[in-house]
């Protein structure tokens, strides 16, 4: 066969294979496609560096990025297979067959999927063999026969369609559960006690700050789910258990029924680098993860809250910061006025104001286990990351912006963030000159960023450089070295060079 049909039976092959299993797992469970599982499994198995760099180079869009680029590698090896197989079937099949191991291999190994889980990459597996084989044994008829060509475009045609239905299919039965719907059924939380209203000066968005509140549909996203868990409230609950003196499970209409309470809340992530986009502040409401876990009643010798989300992630919290009455730490179910959307956990996630996310904010959180450090390891303490992890205190500079130019008045604009301790002040110096100290905008509480804007007056037409640095209501202040977030968090004064005309 020539090299164009060749390749086309190799690709042909491959999709067959990826689309029956993407159908299969819209029944057995969406996140057993063999693709999704395999992503999910390199995402696991990635080094922690390469992790930081994929955050570092491509923000929230780094899960696109690798389905993209397992999708060209995809590509590459059905054509290579293709080329190989013009004289015998045999290069394309191992290939289908390491596919399918490779795909039964990732499902075996999520902690989210059980053993029906299986049947997707092994169906992919055999259907990928069987189209690989038919089509090959379709394309070896003479190319200037009429019936044999006949016959090969035949069989691409049909198993083109094929793998498009169901693709299509597959996809339509893993979406299955309507999220939406069950956020409309449940309305937004009211809470009993609602967060004190942010006062009109609490931003200074008008001078190139973010808004204090961020919107739903902003605020910022870095975890390692390839797809976004599908759950219903109606279907949800959360188990307490381990070293307490009586197990909870509570259901999502268990916890609307308590009194919720709402708090203002800004979350970082500890990938977040100088100056770096990964903060976002809301308004939650949630049930008092304090007095749940009272009621449970902790047990001595307990310092690990250890949370699991729905997909099988894990995060371990210290139960002394959990446990301080004044820290607001929550099981939220709500967020700037509506039930947690979809990407951010709905039906119920945690929210712990002072910690960074990777040990604090388990969304589609499922079960809470009181343990030990010792004896539990969350998913990025085995990966390099520090075991407590209380957010540094830091500002970035938001106006001007790096490289560009200012004409008239110079005012300089950002934010600051220490909490739960909260922002003191915030200096600002041009050109190694001396500090100056910025106007604060009102602060709502510890636990929230605050915005600062300075003018600066008297600066020479060129290139300038702005640093900042705050300091906390402890004295503390943000130290100058630059420190990378690995271990626990990146430290030092954000830069930024501009031009006045």
């Amino acid at each position: 066969m020539n090299r164009a049909t060749a390749a086309l039976v190799g690709v042909l092959g491959v999709a067959a294979a990826l689309a029956a299993g993407h159908l299969v797992a819209g029944l057995v469970g969406p996140s057993a496609s063999p693709f999704l599982a395999v992503g999910n499994t390199a995402i696991d198995l990635a080094p922690s560096g390469l992790k930081d760099f994929a955050v570092r180079a491509f923000g929230t869009h780094d899960k696109l990025v690798l389905l993209l680029g397992m999708a060209v590698v995809l590509l590459g090896a059905a054509v290579g297979a293709g080329l190989l197989s013009r004289r015998s079937p045999l290069p394309g099949t191992v290939l289908a067959v390491v596919l399918g191991l490779l795909g039964v291999a990732a499902v075996l190994y999520r902690p989210d999927l059980g053993q029906l889980g299986v049947l997707a990459p092994a169906t992919a597996l055999a259907v990928g063999v069987a189209a690989f084989r038919l089509l090959h044994a379709r394309a070896e008829h003479p190319a200037e026969h009429p019936a044999g060509r006949r016959a090969f475009l035949v069989a691409a045609g049909a198993t083109a369609a094929g793998a498009g239905v169901a693709a299509l299919v597959g996809q339509a039965a893993g979406g299955r559960v309507d999220v939406e719907a069950s956020r409309r059924a449940v309305g937004p939380p009211t809470p009993a006690s609602p967060a004190p209203p942010v006062p009109p000066g609490a931003d200074f968005a008008a001078e190139g700050t973010p808004t204090f509140l961020t919107p739903n549909a902003d605020f910022y996203r870095i975890d390692t789910a390839l797809t976004v868990p599908r759950l219903r409230a109606e279907d949800w609950s959360l188990r307490v258990h381990g070293l307490v003196d009586r197990e909870l499970t509570l259901g999502y209409a268990d916890l609307r029924g308590r009194d919720l309470v709402e708090r203002t809340v800004t979350m970082v992530c500890v990938s977040n680098e100088v100056g770096g986009p990964y903060i976002s502040t809301a308004n939650f409401v949630g049930v008092p993860l304090r007095d749940v876990l009272l009621e449970a009643g902790v047990r001595a010798g307990a310092d690990q809250l250890f949370s699991t989300s729905s997909d099988g992630w894990t995060a371990g919290c210290p139960v002394d910061v959990v446990l301080e009455p004044d820290r607001g730490a929550l099981i939220a179910l709500g967020m700037n006025g509506e039930p947690l959307p979809p990407e951010h956990g709905f039906p119920a996630r945690l929210v712990v104001p002072g910690l960074y996310g990777y040990v604090s904010a388990t969304k589609w959180v499922v079960d809470l286990e009181l343990t030990t450090f010792d004896a539990r390891r969350g998913y990025w303490l085995d990966r390099g990351w520090a075991r407590r992890a209380p957010v540094k205190v830091m500002s970035r500079v938001d106006r001007p912006e790096r490289g560009s130019t200012v004409t008239g008045r110079v005012v300089a604009a950002g934010v600051a963030w220490a909490p739960p301790t909260g922002v003191e002040r915030v200096e600002v110096r041009v050109d190694g000159g001396p500090w100056r100290t910025a106007a604060l905008a009102d602060e709502v509480s510890g636990a929230t960023w605050r915005m600062w804007r300075v003018e600066l007056t008297g600066l020479a037409p060129g290139g300038h450089t702005i640093e900042a640095r705050a300091t906390d209501r402890s004295g503390f202040t943000q130290p100058q070295a630059r420190v990378a977030p690995v271990p626990d968090g990146a430290t030092g004064w954000h830069s930024v060079f501009f031009t006045v005309a």
